[in-house]
């Protein structure tokens, strides 16, 4: 087999692993936020930080819909000044909670990306978001990590390819975008 078939390979692998129960969950979760007009925090660290800046656009512009208010989201990876900040002068592993310091409202919704599920980062931030009443979520790979266990609702893949699992995590934000789209525009 070909790297190019292997790897065509593992992602097909991932994207067929992928719950289609669970990510209408988790779209339903950013309607109902929507709907009360709370917000929603997207992060991830590397490869998922990118990740997490696409998807909180696709969820600002991509899901609007003529005469409704637009889906309040933040990606918490998208401020160099504040992440290099708060990694200088405090700790690399408090740059998202930092963040969420002051903005987080109960009923929120906090999007952790990673890979590996075990983001020092990612952790610390979804700790707080839920010690705040925040409905957390994890989008992982690794068969979940810690994260699996701390988050209110997982997307969870078993590869433990970093290049797979990112394209994968990308596939699933654009779903759940397409859906929470759709439902707004008809709802």
């Amino acid at each position: 087999m070909s790297k190019v078939q292997e790897y065509i390979s593992g992602l097909t692998e991932c994207l067929n692993e992928l719950s289609p129960h669970d990510i209408e969950e988790v779209a339903g979760i950013i309607v109902d936020a929507w709907k009360k007009g709370k917000q929603v925090f997207v992060m991830g660290n590397g490869g998922s930080a990118t990740t997490a800046s696409h998807f909180a656009r696709d969820l600002q512009i991509g899901t609007a819909s003529v005469g409704k208010p637009r889906v309040r989201a933040c990606s918490l990876a998208d401020s160099i000044a504040f992440i290099t900040a708060v990694g200088n002068d405090i700790d690399y592993s408090a740059v998202f909670e930092e963040q969420l310091v002051g903005q987080l409202e109960k009923g929120d919704v906090v999007i952790g990306i990673t890979c590996s599920g075990d983001s020092p980062n990612v952790l610390r931030a979804i700790e707080y978001a839920s010690r705040n009443g925040a409905t957390t979520i994890g989008v992982i790979g690794f068969g979940g990590g810690k994260l699996k266990a701390m988050v209110d609702k997982s997307i969870v893949l078993s590869s433990s390819d970093y290049r797979q699992l990112e394209d994968a995590h990308l596939g699933v934000a654009h779903i759940i975008s397409y859906l929470v789209e759709e439902r707004i525009a008809n709802g």
